[in-house]
Formats: structure tokens, C-alpha cells, sequence
């Protein structure tokens, strides 16, 4: 029996979740779908700019896993530039952050958990 799959942390939902091409679309041409946690796995690594052992930190999953999803994101991407297919961004294993983390990267969870008296008391600490 195979151990159940771990719940991958993420910041937040992505803002646009379809991307379609601007020209020479093909209607039947089925699109793409990149699960929350591989959107998640390409933000972190290629924008900004964790390493992957980083990203699995910051995810709560071993490094190969990270590996594996953010392999998964780039043939998948590929498959949209290449071919000109259309993209969906939905579903998959994650739970979304709930603002307690120290710090994500993206600053959301920072933002999350500033409130006018912790900024105050983390201005004062930086001092």
C-alpha cells in the first residue's frame, strides 16, 4: 500500500488561473492543466529564486518530491509553449498558508500576519 500523499504548503492561489494563446488556438486542442502545488513549485524556484532543498522547506515536503513537481511544472509549461496549447492552474495536493509562517518568500505571509502592533514590534527588533 502506498503512504498517502503529504499536503504541499502554498502562499496563495494564483491570481490568473487560465492562459490561453493569442492566436492560431485550435479548438480542440485540450489544455494543459498545472496542478496549485507545481504553479507553487515554479514560483518559489524560478521567480523567486529558491533552491529547490529551499522550496521544500518551505513547502513541508522532501527535496525529491520537490524535484519531481517541479519537473512535472516545466514539461507541462513546455507543452504549452511548444505546441500552443491552452493552460488551466487548478487542483492538486496543498493546503494554502494561514499566515503563521515566519516568512514564505513572497512576502503573503508576512502580510498575513502584519498587523499595526507586530510591524511596530518588528521595526523595533530590525533596530
Amino acid at each position: 500500500m502506498p503512504r498517502p500523499r503529504k499536503c504541499r504548503k502554498v502562499c496563495c492561489l494564483p491570481k490568473i488561473s487560465e492562459f490561453v494563446p493569442a492566436c492560431g488556438i485550435q479548438p480542440t486542442a485540450q489544455a494543459v492543466v498545472l496542478t496549485v502545488d507545481e504553479y507553487e513549485s515554479i514560483r518559489l524556484i524560478d521567480k523567486e529564486g529558491f533552491s529547490q532543498e529551499e522550496c521544500s522547506a518551505y513547502m513541508h515536503v522532501a527535496r525529491t518530491t520537490v524535484q519531481q513537481i517541479y519537473t512535472s511544472a516545466r514539461k507541462k509549461l513546455a507543452l504549452v509553449l511548444v505546441d500552443g496549447r491552452p493552460l488551466r492552474i487548478e487542483g492538486g495536493d496543498y493546503r494554502l498558508c494561514d499566515g503563521q509562517e515566519s516568512a514564505c518568500g513572497c512576502g503573503g505571509c508576512r502580510r498575513h500576519r502584519c498587523r499595526p502592533d507586530t510591524q511596530q514590534q518588528e521595526e523595533e527588533h530590525a533596530i
